[in-house]
Order: C-alpha cells, then sequence, then structure tokens
C-alpha cells in the first residue's frame, strides 16, 4: 500500500510543473551572468560597440530578468499547483509580459518622455531573444531541481532501508532473553518487549523525522537496557548529559546506532567487558556528543571496517539536514575509540540549515 501511494505521488509529482527555485543568492547570480553574456552576444553581433550601448542593453536585460525572476518567486506557489503544461506557458507568458512593458517603457524614456511609435521590429526582436533565452533558463533550473530532488530522494530511500534494518543477531538475542525470562523473571521480560517494540517503532518512522533530543536518549536507554540483561556486568554506560530541554531536536536514530557500535565493537569482544562514556553538552549554538569506548588491540582493523559504514551512512544523514555545519568525526588513542557528533541547535523542530543502522 505504502509503495502504490509512493508510486501514485510519483506520477502526479511527474504531471505537475517543478517551479524553478530563483529566490536564492545562487539563482540571482546564475540570472546576471546569463544576462551579461547575452548581452555581449547581442552587441558583438551587430551594431555600434560602445560603453554606451553595452549599458543600455545590459539595463534592458538586466531588468527583465530580475523582475521576471521576482514575479515568479512571488507567485512560486500558486504556479506549482498548476499542471506541467498550464504552469509552464504562464511562466513562459510572465516573461513574456515583463519584456514588453519593459521595452515600451525603455522606448519611451529614450524618446525622452515623448509620445513616439512603436517600434514593432524592435519590440518583436525583443520578445524573440527573451523567448528563447527564459525556455533555456526555466529549462535550465527545471532539470537542476529535479536532479536535486532524485539525488535527495535516493538518499532518503537509503536511509529509510538501513533505519528498518535492526541486526538480526541484537534481534534474536533479545527475543531468547524474553524467552529466558518469562518463567522466571516476567515483569522484566515484559519490559523488554516494551523497550524492544520502541525501538522497532523507531526504526520504521519515516527517514529524516527530528525528534526531541530527550526522546532520542530513552531510546538509547532502551537500547542499553536490553543489551545489559545479555552482556551482564561486563556492560558499564556512564552518562554525563547536560539536561536538554524537550525543544531541543536531533535526527532520529542518530545516537542510538552509534552507542550500537560501541557495545557491539567495543564491549562485546571483550571478555572482562569495560565502560562506554556517554557526553553530551551544549557550545556555540551547536549540539555536541562523544561516545567513548574501550578498543580491544587484535579488533583495531575490524572495528574500523564494520563502523566505516554507519558513520558514512550518518553522515549522509547529517549533510542532507545541516549541509556543512555538522559533522561527525572519530580518533583513537591509548587503546580507546572516540565518535564525536556536532550539529546545529535547533530549537523548532526544523533542521538549522535539511542514522543508520550499526555498521
Amino acid at each position: 500500500m505504502a509503495d502504490y501511494s509512493n508510486q501514485t505521488r510519483s506520477l502526479t509529482d511527474a504531471r505537475a510543473f517543478t517551479v524553478p527555485e530563483l529566490c536564492n543568492a545562487g539563482a540571482i547570480s546564475l540570472l546576471i551572468l546569463f544576462g551579461e553574456l547575452l548581452v555581449l552576444v547581442l552587441l558583438f553581433a551587430g551594431g555600434e560597440v560602445s560603453w554606451m550601448r553595452l549599458a543600455l542593453m545590459s539595463l534592458f536585460v538586466q531588468w527583465v530578468a530580475l523582475t521576471s525572476a521576482g514575479l515568479i518567486c512571488v507567485l512560486r506557489g500558486w504556479l506549482a499547483r498548476l499542471p506541467l503544461v498550464a504552469g509552464s506557458l504562464t511562466a513562459f507568458g510572465i516573461v513574456m509580459s515583463v519584456t514588453l512593458i519593459v521595452g515600451l517603457i525603455s522606448g519611451w524614456v529614450l524618446s525622452g518622455g515623448k509620445p513616439t511609435q512603436v517600434d514593432v521590429s524592435r519590440l518583436l526582436g525583443q520578445l524573440v531573444i527573451a523567448g528563447i533565452i527564459s525556455v533555456l533558463v526555466l529549462r535550465y533550473f527545471y532539470v537542476q531541481q529535479q536532479l536535486r530532488a532524485q539525488e535527495q530522494s535516493e538518499l532518503e530511500s537509503r536511509i529509510q532501508a538501513l533505519q528498518s534494518r535492526i541486526r538480526p543477531h541484537f534481534l534474536f538475542n533479545s527475543m531468547n532473553i524474553i524467552a529466558s525470562l518469562i518463567a522466571t523473571d516476567p515483569d522484566t521480560a515484559e519490559t523488554v518487549v516494551e523497550d524492544l517494540s520502541e525501538l522497532f517503532r523507531a526504526s520504521l518512522n519515516d527517514a529524516g523525522n527530528q525528534v526531541a533530543l530527550a526522546d532520542e536518549l530513552d531510546l538509547c536507554e532502551r537500547y542499553v537496557r536490553i543489551e545489559a540483561l545479555r552482556l551482564g556486568e561486563r556492560l558499564n554506560i556512564e552518562w554525563q548529559i547536560e539536561a536538554p530541554t524537550r525543544s531541543v531536536k536531533i535526527p532520529l536514530l542518530t545516537l542510538q546506532p552509534l552507542l550500537e557500535n560501541a557495545i557491539y565493537h567495543g564491549i562485546q569482544p571483550l571478555p572482562e567487558g569495560g565502560t562506554i562514556y556517554v557526553r553530551l553538552w551544549f557550545a556555540d549554538d551547536s549540539v555536541n556528543v562523544e561516545i567513548d569506548n574501550p578498543l580491544p588491540a587484535e579488533s583495531l582493523r575490524s572495528h574500523s571496517q564494520g563502523n566505516k559504514m554507519a558513520l558514512n551512512n550518518i553522515r549522509s544523514r547529517l549533510a542532507v539536514l545541516y549541509g556543512g555545519r555538522a559533522d561527525l568525526t572519530t580518533s583513537q588513542a591509548d587503546g580507546r575509540y572516540v565518535t564525536a557528533l556536532r550539529y546545529p541547535l535547533a530549537l523548532d523542530g526544523t533542521a538549522a540549515g535539511g542514522s543508520g543502522s550499526g555498521g
């Protein structure tokens, strides 16, 4: 059913008009650059080559380009609701209308504000050139936006697949724990079932969702409780958490996979176990997390390889949500493995900018 809904939404999107994003500095810069390149082509294509003619042509082209972009930005919400053909023709008509109006005004200004006969051939030439350029520019921005949307869709699908995967060995171990506790300690068995169901619920949630940081920490504690039943006294966790408010957000299933890696690669191979230090603090409008676990000397290589996929997937997710303002780094020293996470502090649930499963 979900696949059918996704396919239906994709077909609907394909038939809808995708409005180019012209309201940012990058798009405006490209418009200005394209406009000036067009001016140079027209300047040297024929007629007098002079600074005055260059200035007048630049003024005309930039007025048309920036005014058209401004109107499309203002009407973006309305245009996005139109079918593909109607939306494309409307955007094209906006550019043509702006070109006609600017052409009439420029002719009136150049005549000194006196009533003068409209130079039809000049206006037609301006409209033809504006039409060709507007089609090319709108097509360019459309293709760029479709590529970005496709890349993000593919990444979200990949994140969803990773997020929906719980290590089989963890699931089997949890079920064995539940089975062994039903007869001797039914209350604890019930708690394990509740914790496991919360982990599954989170893993099946929508990719990219941001949740309260306190909820993510609660999910980590549920995971640790299950693993503690299996590892016993071998597993020690020291939490050094600066109390987050409910409004502090984090991408769902970001910390839990990092903690899972620390237990799987750091504690499980050690017969004597060890201690994992989880530190979280706020500084410079950022959320900072460190997970410090022991690293057996003989497993340095395997830990690095096994951790790589999980870390790369979480880095990809952070890049989508926060761009370059988030980072995930690792370091090894004195038999310890430290994973450090930093991302912008967001208090309203939106990315202050846009998890994979354990490796």
